[in-house]
């Protein structure tokens, strides 16, 4: 089991591919996970990305992107390891920065994507 282990969702009222095109560019991710080196192993297309990780962590995370009405389910997962052997303290704010940070991030493309758009209102 691994020592980090994040799963997030958020609602993004985008098609899909705009939201895999956000993930698609590798210069992106180091403004997304500036502490991580991420390396595909699994590019979904429009249902997201997989990526191996090291760095400040070793491991997997994963991008998948659910169609769901007039958007996208934006589904996150981190799990991965912290190298040495962390106290249960330094594990648990690891794991609540890295949910934090997931959702920030998911905020912040929701901002982006939706474009300022009124609940309600088509995209």
């Amino acid at each position: 089991m691994p020592q980090v282990d994040v799963v997030d969702e958020t609602f993004v009222v985008a098609p899909p591919g705009a939201v895999a095109a956000v993930f698609a560019d590798p210069a992106a991710w180091r403004g997304f996970w500036p502490d991580l080196r991420p390396k595909v192993y699994a590019d979904r297309g429009d249902e997201g990305m997989r990526w191996t990780v090291t760095g400040a962590l070793t491991g997997t995370m994963e991008v998948w992107l659910e169609p769901v009405l007039d958007g996208t389910l934006l589904h996150y997962f981190l799990r991965a390891d912290l190298p040495g052997s962390p106290s249960p303290r330094r594990l648990h704010r690891e794991k609540t920065r890295r949910q934090l940070a997931a959702k920030a991030l998911a905020f912040r493309l929701k901002t982006i994507l939706e474009d300022g758009r009124a609940p309600g209102c088509a995209p």
